[in-house]
């Protein structure tokens, strides 16, 4: 994991200046002032302010150029317009790090944004880095360092990271972690990102002995794969989660395949995190429960999982919830049955979940949890534990505290209630026991260890290395054809071709007596499908005629089709394509599309006409890992039917796996190659291959 030595100042500051400091308690800059000098920052403390004077038993410097050594970190809370001659000072001074926590730069309009760029322009000329602008800066709780100007108290000290786009989110959680009984290793609010990204920043946040956990609330990323490359190499050490937002926001695409109408923005970022090992939530809450329970759990080993409860009802609940996320209820040994027998009641139900019933008492608790996680089967546990009516929950929570902590497999706890579950709820949250107030919350914390310990034996994994295909040939042939926008069916076969992406045995036509030549050649049946500029797709017109059996039905197919392509204005018939009628077999799609973000992604899942309706499609970042190959066929209907359904056999896996790899590896090759689409690709049977009935691949036009 590599570390950009320029960040150092921003988390290791020998001296921090303040410009912009008010000694008037209403100003932002004394906010930042008090947080900074009461956060018990060992560091030198330097104020500036033009009218001089004293702040906090300090004097506060006219100019950044009076302040002494040492001073490599600059805070400026000034107008926006003062900013540019400011950090002109700054780098005079010797300054080399800068956190502009003003606003009034982008995010107000082009006036803003272009002060935006000459600050930038300003701090590379002088090998300045910037944090910002229009960000509430950052906070170390363990060095400690406060930037912020926040209204206090900061965040308890503690192990979980947030970077954040959003400065009021930063407000908001500091605040509420403090309320939920965890705390924060280091905070950085990002603002505009006009030089450090949130990608620059994770490898130094990562590397804080205390962070175990990093959390990300993004609006997008500057660089996309940079980010993938970058998060990859902190996940292989520590769990990254992220919430990423506006989700339905994203700007409608100029493409004409079901390949481009499907492949939003989403679909591109959870390919992105696939790949880097990071793990999506949907809400903030979700994000910080998960977060809990990484930083304080053991590794999860499997999915495997059983429930402790007083009550059945949760129990039940629990049992659905665990279900839901991909878990499973853990077949309980003999042994563990018998054992759990002899502490518990006649009437307890002793198989998964274990109901000790209402009267549990803390050693039953405690003394049933410990045999539940010796049981080989169980990879992790849920407690669950509403109001005993015979014994306090504090009680409960000290009796379980000492099992958890000798544990090596995670213990969430379902601490249901609130007036009579508090003091347990200190207990646990004093002890490091993730608790979640219902068993909905504990089952999703549980499912996304599971994910992580998953992720974590995926994350090294390469892509895969492909052969026999020929990059030099399609580059050749791209040189030679400068045809913007659908390419012609000669061009696409010998694209096809060069990377060994099959295709049943046929040529192009320009007359149906060459139909008929070619029909007698490939031999009867065939399937004649039109060749023409501008037509986005052959079945809305009737372009595609299967079973041909006799010369007379191709002499009657190719009229058929010139016929229809004259009917459609701006649509150029070019003749037909002969080709054989193909095997039986199962009919998918597999696509590729250029991510304005992210770059190359693959799509595969159900084909056919109604492909766009039934959205069973799944996306990866290209080239791809044998992984992402698979998860491409594990998470659409399509895929797991390759293995057989019912009466329909199993079709040929490895084939379709060859063809989707060989469909990356050409849109990673070629970005110029906006779209690319098999519809449909017919997997035949096991040991048969796989035939591509039609492609479609579209050069940028600009």
């Amino acid at each position: 994991m590599q570390i950009d030595e320029t960040l150092n100042p921003f988390f290791q500051p020998s001296g921090v200046a303040v410009i912009g400091a008010s000694n008037d308690p209403s100003k932002l800059g004394y906010g930042l002032a008090r947080n900074l000098t009461q956060s018990g920052y060992q560091g030198v403390v330097h104020f500036v302010n033009l009218k001089g004077g004293f702040l906090l038993g300090r004097p506060m410097y006219t100019s950044i150029r009076e302040v002494p050594d040492p001073v490599d970190l600059a805070v400026l809370l000034i107008p926006a317009k003062f900013v540019p001659e400011t950090l002109l000072a700054c780098a005079e001074r010797g300054i080399r790090a800068a956190i502009i926590a003003s606003g009034g730069f982008r995010e107000i309009g082009l006036e803003g944004e272009a002060l935006e760029q000459t600050c930038l322009t300003i701090a590379r000329h002088h090998q300045m880095r910037l944090l910002g602008p229009n960000c509430i800066g950052l906070l170390d709780t363990h060095l400690p360092l406060d930037t912020t100007f926040l209204p206090p108290p900061g965040p308890p000290p503690g192990d979980v990271a947030f970077i954040s786009h959003s400065g009021a989110i930063c407000a908001a959680v500091i605040d509420w972690a403090r309320g939920q009984g965890f705390g924060l290793s280091r905070l950085v609010s990002l603002g505009n990102q006009a030089d450090i990204t949130e990608t620059d920043v994770l490898a130094p946040v990562a590397s804080d002995r205390h962070t175990r956990v990093l959390t990300l609330y993004l609006e997008g990323v500057s660089d996309g794969r940079k980010f993938v490359d970058a998060a990859r190499q902190v996940t292989l050490q520590k769990p990254i989660i992220a919430l990423k937002v506006g989700r339905f926001a994203s700007g409608q695409r100029a493409v004409a395949s079901h390949t481009g109408a499907l492949a939003g923005s989403e679909s591109a970022y959870n390919a992105a995190f696939r790949r880097a090992g990071v793990i999506r939530a949907n809400t903030n809450e979700e994000m910080f429960d998960w977060a809990r329970a990484l930083a304080w759990c053991p590794p999860s080993r499997g999915r495997r999982v059983a429930v402790l409860t007083n009550a059945g009802g949760p129990g039940v609940t629990a049992s659905d919830a665990l279900e839901a996320g991909g878990m499973q209820l853990a077949q309980l040994a003999e042994p563990t049955i018998l054992e759990l027998s002899n502490h518990l009641p006649p009437a307890a139900a002793l198989s998964n979940p274990v109901d000790m019933l209402a009267g549990a008492s803390p050693e039953q608790y405690a003394n049933c949890l410990r045999l539940l996680l010796e049981d080989p089967g169980v990879d992790s546990v849920m407690v669950i534990l509403p109001p005993p009516p015979m014994h306090t929950a504090g009680a409960v929570a000290k009796a379980l505290i000492p099992v958890i902590h000798h544990a090596d497999k995670p213990v969430v706890i379902a601490l249901m209630g609130e007036r009579l579950i508090q003091e347990a709820v200190e207990h646990f949250r004093a002890a490091r026991v993730p608790e979640y107030r219902f068993p909905e919350r504990a089952a999703s914390a549980l499912a996304t260890l599971a994910e992580h310990s998953e992720k974590q034996a995926n994350i090294k994994e390469e892509t895969y290395h492909l052969s026999g295909y020929d990059r030099k040939r399609v580059g050749d042939l791209l040189k030679q054809d400068q045809t913007r926008g659908w390419l012609g069916a000669e061009i696409t076969a010998a694209i096809t071709a060069a990377y060994k992406i099959p295709l049943p045995g046929g040529r192009l036509v320009n007359s149906s007596e060459e139909a008929v030549n070619a029909a007698q050649s490939v031999g009867f049946p065939v399937a004649m499908k039109i060749a023409a500029e501008n037509l986005t797709h052959k079945s809305d017109i009737g372009g595609v005629i299967l079973n041909l059996n006799t010369p007379q039905d191709v002499e009657q197919g190719y009229a058929e089709l010139q016929k229809s392509a004259a009917l459609l204005p701006g649509v150029k018939f070019q003749g037909a394509y002969i080709q054989q009628m193909a095997p039986p077999g199962q009919e998918v799609i597999v696509g590729a599309i250029q991510d304005a973000q992210f770059g190359a992604l693959v799509m595969f899942g159900s084909g056919g006409v109604e492909v766009e309706g039934l959205r069973d499609v799944e996306f990866a970042l290209a080239p791809l890992t044998p992984c992402d190959a698979q998860s491409l066929l594990e998470n659409t209907w399509a895929g797991r039917k390759l293995n057989g359904y019912r009466s329909l056999p199993p079709a040929d896996r490895q084939a379709a796996l060859d063809v989707i790899y060989r469909v990356g590896q050409l849109a990673a090759d070629f970005p110029e190659l906006a779209e690319i689409e098999i519809n449909p690709l017919r997997v035949l049977s096991v040991g048969q291959g796989a035939l591509a009935l039609d492609i479609r691949i579209r050069r940028v036009e600009e």
